[in-house]
C-alpha cells in the first residue's frame, strides 16, 4: 500500500491490524513523501511459510528485505503498538537506513507484552484465537467492546464494519493463517527489545515520540524512557486523553507533527 513520491516514509502497524490502519497518513502526507505501509509477517496480505520465523526481530529483518527489494536506502520510519517495537529493532540494527524515526505508543524495553495485553496472549495460547476472531467478524460490536479492542480507541465506532473486515478476515482465510497469528503472538518476548538496549542508547537518528496519555497498554513512562535512552530523541509530545490508535483517531494532529518532524 503506497501513495505519493519523493523520500520514502515507511509505516509499521501492530498486532492483529494491518497496513489499513495508516490510511489517513497515506491520504494526507503523499504530497511530501512516498508513503509505504507494509503488512507484518502473519498479517494482512503477507504470505509466509508454515515454519517461517515470525518473531519481532524476524519482522524487523523483513522490513530491511522489503527496502532492499525496492532499492530504497533510507526511510522516515513510523511505528505503532508492536510495530513501534519492531521499528526500534530495525533502527537499532540499521541506523544508516533511517532518516528519521517516529514512535507512538508501543512495546518498549521489558514491557513486552504489556500487562493489559497478557489476557489476550493467554487466550491465544489456550487455542481460543479462531473462535475469538470469528466472533468479532460475525458481530463487529464485539471488536469494539471493552473486552476486545475497544480500549485501544477513544471512540471505537471510528472503525466501520468494512474496516474491521479488512483487519480480521485475513487471519481466518485458512487454518494456517490463524496459526501464523498464533505463532506471532506466542513469540512475544521482551528479550528482543532488551537485546537492542545498548544500540538504542547510541541512536542519534532524529526521533519524534508522540504518546497517548490514556493508553491502558503503554503508559507515558515508556515515552519518557525512550526519550532518555535515545540520544536523537526530542522530549515526548503527549496527546492528552488519546489512546493507542490515535494515528487514526487524531490523524490531523499526528500528520502535522510528522510534517514538522520531517521538514525540521
Amino acid at each position: 500500500m503506497q501513495a505519493g513520491s519523493g523520500p520514502v516514509a515507511l509505516f509499521v502497524h501492530g498486532v492483529v491490524l494491518n497496513k489499513h490502519m495508516w490510511r489517513r497518513q497515506l491520504d494526507a502526507l503523499s504530497d511530501i513523501r512516498r508513503c509505504i505501509a507494509v503488512d507484518l509477517l502473519a498479517h494482512g496480505d503477507t504470505e509466509i511459510r508454515a515454519d517461517q520465523d515470525v518473531s519481532v526481530t524476524a519482522n524487523a529483518k523483513m522490513l530491511k528485505e522489503v527496502l532492499d527489494a525496492l532499492q530504497i536506502t533510507q526511510v522516515d520510519l513510523i511505528g505503532n503498538d508492536s510495530g513501534g517495537g519492531i521499528c526500534q529493532i530495525f533502527a537499532a540494527l540499521n541506523p544508516h537506513c533511517v532518516r528519521s524515526l517516529t514512535l507512538t505508543n508501543c512495546d518498549t524495553h521489558d514491557n513486552w507484552p504489556p500487562e493489559a495485553f497478557k489476557p489476550f496472549v493467554e487466550m491465544v495460547a489456550a487455542g481460543g484465537l479462531p473462535k475469538t476472531i470469528n466472533a468479532m467478524l460475525g458481530d463487529k460490536s464485539i471488536y469494539r467492546s471493552p473486552g476486545a479492542l475497544g480500549p485501544a480507541y477513544e471512540d471505537p465506532s471510528i472503525e466501520r464494519d468494512e474496516d474491521i473486515e479488512i483487519y480480521l478476515r485475513p487471519h481466518v482465510r485458512s487454518e494456517q493463517r490463524t496459526l501464523d497469528l498464533k505463532r506471532f503472538v506466542g513469540a512475544f518476548d521482551n528479550k528482543h527489545t532488551l537485546a537492542i538496549h545498548d544500540m538504542l542508547a547510541k541512536l542519534t537518528v532524529p526521533t519524534l515520540i508522540v504518546w497517548a496519555t490514556d493508553d491502558v497498554y503503554f503508559p507515558v513512562q515508556w515515552a519518557n524512557w525512550l526519550a532518555k535512552t535515545i540520544p536523537g530523541a526530542k522530549p515526548p509530545v503527549e496527546l492528552e486523553g488519546a489512546r493507542l490508535f490515535f494515528p487514526l483517531e487524531r490523524a490531523d494532529a499526528f500528520n502535522e507533527l510528522l510534517r514538522d518532524h520531517w521538514t525540521a
